[in-house]
């Protein structure tokens, strides 16, 4: 175990995601300046006072970077975490390719510059110097927040909003899944009722923004394809009758599960004017779909996407998971090559992230970390297979415990870039969230943003609507 003392409450969260990445399969705890006691037998603590840090690592005296320190100037938390990164690279041998990123997307860092002026090559020497990252990671970041801008300029910030919808059913709950997600075949006989749920939300929504112009709408879950064609149809007419989606830049819908798919859905979906949808294998070996618990087969998402071609759709995207349980280099390249063969129109790359509300976190106690491989190697063949298919890196973002400490990286072909997913990361335009364990973020001109959160579980969002209706209310009515 790695103890941290600080006494400063605001750092804990940074602290323990810094020294996480460098020890995965520790356990990391943060604690009070007041909790400091001399150090146990075989444990690891780090210890942060007002006006130097003080650092040990197993026993072993590790110096300071006292050069990061200007005086008379205040110690700031990048240069707390710039230090112990350095020190941690020291005492480990090894370094992160974000560097001390944490709690941060790397896409804000670069936007910001690019607002100041800054040329690239200041850029990629603030981040280095800064923040320790990588001149590939910087580049990278720096290519996407350019690609993101041009890519927004379009949306309507101050008079519109974006529309995500909730559908919290899927055929069963994979291993690394911590979304709001419930088996169909338990709630099978509660669709109506949690459509009609939701349709109350709708209705508030869009009598609430009559006069704001709807950019996206992305239903997502879940997996909504668990619906049935007629329940999809309700919802989508419920859609298209209530809100003018004559503006609509991108429609998505999260087909997702290739056992979810039919030829009947994807027409209803063509028909109701969807413009993009997801396939999603997460990996195509077999064996690791059957880990995972996934109920489809590689053969199944062949079929499910081709089925989706003949329909008519020529944006789909499919997503990808990079250190999942058991596979190698050269796994993620067959997956890879498989890929290319259907040949979709976005590729999203996922670093696998360890989420504490998972059944991964009890699968790894009981089969070991050490199962679990990400590298560069096998970022860099999801890369160049993204490249292969004439597909640019457009939006990333990282998130805490991820395998190799890498990203996740959306990648597509020209015009071909998924808007919403952008929207959602760089909290740029108001995204209203209906449906069970939605978050509405209402971002207001000077960049403030606050937020409102519907209730996870099923029965109680169905009993509580009011509740989430108002809570909306408070968020969304226009101030005077």
């Amino acid at each position: 175990m790695i103890k941290v003392y600080t006494n400063r409450e605001n750092y804990q969260y940074d602290l323990h995601a810094l020294i996480k990445a460098f020890y995965p399969d520790q356990e990391v705890k943060v604690f009070g300046e007041d909790s400091y006691q001399e150090q146990e037998n075989g444990w690891a603590s780090i210890r942060f006072l007002e006006d130097k840090m003080e650092t040990v690592f197993a026993m072993c005296k590790v110096k300071e970077y006292t050069n990061l320190y200007k005086k008379d100037q205040p110690i700031t938390k990048n240069t707390y975490k710039l230090s112990l990164y350095r020190n941690l690279c020291d005492y480990t041998g090894k370094t992160l390719p974000w560097g001390n990123l944490t709690g941060i997307r790397p896409t804000k860092i670069s936007m910001g510059l690019l607002a100041e002026k800054k040329d690239d090559a200041t850029i990629v020497e603030q981040m280095r110097t800064l923040y320790a990252v990588s001149d590939q990671k910087a580049r990278l970041s720096l290519e996407i927040a350019k690609r993101e801008r041009q890519i927004l300029d379009k949306i309507h910030y101050r008079d519109g909003y974006s529309l995500y919808i909730g559908i919290p059913f899927c055929p069963t709950t994979c291993l690394y899944c911590s979304f709001t997600s419930y088996p169909i075949t338990v709630w099978r006989t509660h669709i109506q009722e949690y459509l009609e749920a939701l349709f109350r939300e709708i209705d508030f929504i869009a009598k609430t923004y009559q006069n704001k112009i709807v950019d996206t709408i992305y239903i997502g879950g879940g997996t909504p394809t668990t619906l049935e064609a007629n329940e999809l149809e309700i919802l989508l007419k419920k859609i298209q009758d209530t809100f003018d989606i004559t503006n609509v830049q991108e429609f998505t819908v999260e087909a997702g599960r290739a056992d979810s798919i039919t030829r009947e859905k994807l027409d209803v979906l063509k028909q109701y004017r969807v413009t993009r949808i997801s396939v999603n294998p997460q990996t195509m070996q077999d064996k690791t779909l059957r880990i995972i618990g996934r109920q489809h087969t590689s053969d199944q998402v062949r079929e499910a996407f081709l089925m989706a071609r003949e329909a008519g759709f020529d944006n789909i995207n499919m997503d990808l998971i990079l250190g999942l349980p058991g596979e190698l280099e050269e796994d993620v390249q067959d997956t890879i090559n498989q890929i290319k063969q259907l040949g979709p129109d976005n590729l999203t790359v996922h670093s696998l992230a360890v989420k504490r509300a998972s059944n991964l976190s009890q699968w790894i106690e009981k089969n070991g970390i050490e199962m679990f491989h990400n590298t560069d190697a096998t970022m860099e063949i999801a890369a160049k297979g993204a490249a292969d298919m004439n597909m640019k890196p457009y939006y990333l973002y990282r998130q805490k415990n991820m395998s190799g400490n890498f990203e996740n990286v959306g990648y597509a072909q020209e015009n071909k870039y998924g808007i919403y997913n952008i929207l959602i990361m760089e909290e740029v335009q108001t995204i209203v969230a209906l449906g069970a364990g939605g978050i509405s973020k209402r971002v207001y001109d000077d960049g403030r943003i606050e937020r409102c959160e519907n209730v996870k579980d099923v029965s109680q969002y169905i009993n509580r609507i009011d509740e989430m209706i108002e809570r909306k209310k408070q968020l969304l009515t226009p101030d005077e």
